[in-house]
């Protein structure tokens, strides 16, 4: 499969790159770092010529200095550029980095629904960020109904290098606080590679129509027990876990079921070896 990845120079793209071609797939990239530019719609859908899937990571990160606007013209204007360019070459489908923050309840920005926190939960964004990201998914939802291109929005948390680990145990070791600090988004994270390895699956996994679909590990980031952590962090919200988290009191937060049914997907890389 000829597969047109934007982002494809970014710490996340470069490693889809790389498990796209150990797969056998053939890539087109498209990255700022090469010039490129995601707002042009002549550009991307010159580009992505002869391409049959796209894979659409080019966005801002949301960071505290992005600038609202840019970060609307590329998360919202982008997507649309990528999604014309699937119509254009009638490609098999569109899959769109998304994240877990346009449900709105990361980062410290509100408390969820309940636990754990499923595909199913309502989204509050309030970010420009989390707002174009939610946005962007009903793009996609409204594009697969209209031109039966299929959808797969993958929501992922904090993305993990695997050399990033030893770093965030040192990190602790000076600030033992720093575990509960909303920036740790319930102990949810995603090694880089199982989030890699998600985007390849979906490209030839059964045809879901449109669907967003939460990324996690399967144990948190932490040393403190999953629903220790939950009643500490938001004391008054419902708990909805069952006895999985007795068997594995370090089970993750995030629910990735629907993940795992879909796309036959399963995390390889967990916080305790």
């Amino acid at each position: 499969m000829k597969v047109f990845v934007t982002g494809n120079r970014g710490r996340i793209g470069s490693t889809i790159e790389a498990q796209l071609i150990a797969a056998g797939h053939t890539v087109v990239g498209f990255d700022r770092a090469n010039g490129d530019d995601i707002r042009d719609g002549q550009a991307v859908r010159q580009a992505a010529q002869g391409c049959d899937a796209a894979i659409h990571l080019a966005s801002l990160l949301g960071g505290a200095n992005d600038d609202p606007d840019e970060t609307m013209a590329v998360g919202l204007q982008g997507t649309w550029h990528v999604l014309m360019a699937a119509q254009a070459e009638k490609m098999q489908r569109v899959v769109y980095f998304s994240s877990v923050n346009a449900l709105g309840i990361f980062m410290g920005q509100r408390a969820p629904d309940y636990f754990p926190i499923d595909d199913n939960h309502t989204p509050y964004p309030s970010s420009p960020y989390g707002i174009a990201k939610r946005l962007a998914e009903e793009m996609c939802r409204h594009f697969t109904e209209k031109q039966g291109i299929t959808t797969i929005c993958l929501r992922p948390p904090w993305v993990m290098p695997a050399e990033f680990k030893e770093q965030i145990i040192q990190w602790r070791k000076e600030d033992p606080e720093r575990e509960w600090k909303p920036g740790w988004e319930y102990g949810a994270f995603c090694d880089i590679r199982d989030v890699a390895a998600a985007a390849v699956l979906a490209l030839t996994c059964p045809d879901p129509g449109h669907v967003t679909l939460l990324l996690c590990a399967d144990d948190i980031s932490s040393d403190t027990p999953s629903r220790e952590m939950a009643a500490k962090i938001h004391p008054d919200v419902p708990w909805r876990g069952g006895p999985e988290y007795d068997a594995d009191p370090y089970r993750a937060l995030v629910d990735t079921g629907r993940a795992k049914a879909v796309l036959g997907w399963q995390p390889q890389y967990r916080w305790k070896e």
